[in-house]
């Protein structure tokens, strides 16, 4: 398997950034097996490509608009990403849908992919997310690690020994 965890979003558009601040938190918390990549994929909108070609499974954390409350968490499979993604929150230039669309045109699409997204509170300028934003972010990291599992992969929690390093 050759898989990747991408976490998208803008950190200078405080929760817009959620999903690199997960990425980044299970990338210093967790080991994987080689075949396992962990990326911050910030803004880079169709530079994103060559991330996706030649994977079998992509996961994918992000600040998404559900027109929903803020802080609610949805996970989103394969060709239903697309449609939710139209109704576009304006956080990136090139959206994740048009990504997506792009690969699918260039026959790169991963087979699987999974877009784990929560809605954001607030995309105004800063560093900071919101706290309501900030609490949630152990329930992503554990959708992300749930997710994953269900993938067989195997998520190594580093003992505080480790993490101190």
């Amino acid at each position: 398997m050759n898989i990747a965890l991408i976490g998208l979003g803008n950190i200078l558009l405080k929760d817009e950034g959620v999903g690199v601040h997960v990425a980044n938190t299970i990338k210093q918390r967790y080991t994987f097996s080689p075949d396992v990549e962990v990326i911050d994929g910030g803004t880079m909108g169709l530079d994103l490509l060559p991330l996706l070609e030649g994977r079998d499974k992509v996961l994918i954390v992000d600040a998404v608009d559900f027109a929903k409350e803020y802080g609610y968490i949805s996970i989103i499979e394969n060709e239903a990403i697309p449609s939710i993604l139209n109704s576009k929150l304006s956080v990136h230039h090139i959206n994740l849908s048009d990504v997506l669309f792009a690969a699918k045109l260039m026959d790169i699409l991963p087979p699987e992919i999974c877009l784990i997204g929560i809605q954001p509170k607030s995309i105004d300028v800063g560093l900071d997310m919101t706290d309501e934003i900030n609490e949630k972010i152990e329930t992503l990291i554990d959708a992300v690690i749930k997710k994953l599992n269900e993938w067989s992969v195997e998520c190594v929690l580093l003992s505080h020994q480790e993490l101190s390093r």
